[in-house]
């Protein structure tokens, strides 16, 4: 048997995006090997700028309807792959920005920061086009491996060191679910593309793979119950990197979790709408639970994350295109919302050397500006309206209504008014308290940058969704037979 591997133009246009940004980020490590004082923000713009033009050619391709599919069907550029790509480029692009100052702090291989960081947003974009298993597990190892240096970056830092760990351990496990899972699959179907898989008949080998790789999925995705990595790696890994990890692994995830089972899976979707609402129910209600005794401000985060997850599934438990759609746009609003927060608290904690809520007393009167910007994030992660959130979470919540999962929209209610309690509390120790110094916090440019542009994507996306709603109704055209 030989296989044609050639590649020819029309091929090679289809992986542009991700040909650009490698060569690009090639040039970005050999500026900074050549240029012994090149500096940390020279190095920083060109990162961006690089994300930036690779975010330009895929918004192109949108809208010039620019698709196809190399590789006997394993690799897939598609209006969804593109959506999911155009998101992880955006929040790199945030996240880069905020590091800047952070970067400053490291007594080495500040380079090679950007470069980690960019090379697992190409590896995340390459699992937006996983069209099969294999590549699942080739992509899904290929951006977890920057993680793995990342999140232990700060090497002075015990903490920091424990995260690493922690999180390499279980992400290695989490692989081997994953091998284990996709073997048994293709044992029983003999294939390893999604849209093979459809007609395949049902098993106890199959159930077994595909809870595997679940599961496995499960762990980037933070879901409970594979979330225990989770809290500690928030608090451990540099404030950029658990801003990265909280938004763009799990959008990459998402976008597998609905070509495996909206396309390899749709005849099975009876049994596996169970698992998500049991998936969602459990993660969000855990999720809040817990945050409400957190102390650390990146823990709060960290258990909200869990409980946003939860949410998300509710359109997976759905399984529909209004489910697809819902979540697509859910996860753009908590793009902004999520990041967004994770900058205030990279300025606040900068200036004050602290995470702890308790420091945050009265910091509307040591920064307004940041006071209020994090006080619409939190509302918004809530679900407040007019705020994206809120807009996210009805579309969420009418799609569970569309198949009649009221305890799930319930359990989901009670949830929202669950997290109130816990952001309301953050909220009141920056307006109410007194504040423990009085000094102002200062606000570098970058960070006050990524926090004009999430406030005004938190106050856009709700209050005119619209443009937004139909870019993700127009991403999962292909789902439109799915009941």
């Amino acid at each position: 048997m030989t296989f044609n591997l050639a590649l020819t133009g029309s091929d090679l246009l289809l992986l542009l995006p991700e040909i650009f940004l490698t060569i690009w980020l090639c040039v970005v490590l050999s500026v900074d090997f050549s240029m012994r004082k090149v500096s940390n923000e020279t190095l920083a713009h060109l990162s961006i700028g690089g994300l930036l033009i690779t975010t330009f050619i895929l918004f192109w391709f949108d809208l010039a309807g620019i698709t196809g599919v190399l590789f006997k069907n394993m690799y897939v550029l598609d209006h969804l792959a593109i959506y999911f790509k155009i998101m992880i480029l955006i929040a790199t692009a945030m996240v880069i920005l905020i590091s800047i100052d952070c970067v400053k702090d490291f007594r080495f291989f500040k380079g090679e920061y950007y470069f980690m960081v960019v090379m697992s947003a190409i590896g995340m974009m390459f699992m937006a086009s996983a069209n099969d298993l294999l590549s699942v597990f080739v992509t899904l190892e290929f951006s977890t491996f920057g993680f793995y240096v990342l999140v232990a970056y700060l090497r002075d830092d015990i903490r920091s060191s424990e995260a690493g760990l922690k999180f390499f351990i279980l992400g290695v496990f989490a692989a081997g679910l994953l091998a284990y899972g996709i073997s048994l699959v293709y044992g029983e179907t003999g294939t390893l593309i999604f849209p093979e898989m459809a007609s395949t008949q049902g098993s106890y080998g199959l159930a077994i793979g595909f809870i595997l790789i679940f599961a496995a999925l499960g762990f980037k995705i933070g879901a409970v119950p594979f979330h225990s990595w989770i809290p500690d790696t928030y608090q451990g890994a540099p404030t950029p990197v658990t801003a990265f990890l909280s938004i763009a692994p799990k959008a990459a995830a998402i976008a597998i979790l609905i070509r495996m089972f909206y396309v390899g899976l749709a005849s099975f979707k009876p049994m596996w709408v169970l698992l998500f609402v049991c998936a969602a129910i459990i993660s969000m209600t855990y999720g809040n639970v817990v945050a409400i005794a957190q102390k650390n401000i990146k823990r709060l985060l960290a258990y909200s994350g869990i409980a946003q997850i939860g949410t998300v599934m509710v359109g997976l438990a759905a399984g529909t295109k209004m489910g697809s759609d819902a979540m697509l746009f859910y996860l753009l609003t908590y793009l902004f919302a999520n990041i967004g927060a994770f900058a205030v608290v990279i300025a606040v904690s900068s200036a004050i050397k602290s995470d702890e809520i308790e420091d945050y007393s009265g910091l509307n009167r040591r920064s307004p500006f940041l006071a209020a910007a994090l006080f619409l994030f939190l509302l918004s992660l809530a679900g407040v309206p007019p705020l994206a959130g809120f807009i996210g979470k009805l579309y969420l919540f009418v799609a569970a209504i569309e198949e009649e999962l009221y305890t799930l929209l319930i359990v989901g209610l009670i949830n929202i008014v669950i997290s109130m309690y816990y952001y309301l509390i953050v909220v009141k120790k920056m307006y109410i308290s007194e504040p423990i110094d009085s000094s102002p916090v200062p606000v570098s440019a970058p960070i006050k940058a990524v926090v004009y542009f999430c406030v005004a994507g938190t106050l856009l996306l709700g209050i005119y969704p619209k443009a937004f709603i139909d870019w993700a109704v127009a991403a999962t055209l292909m789902f439109s037979n799915i009941a």
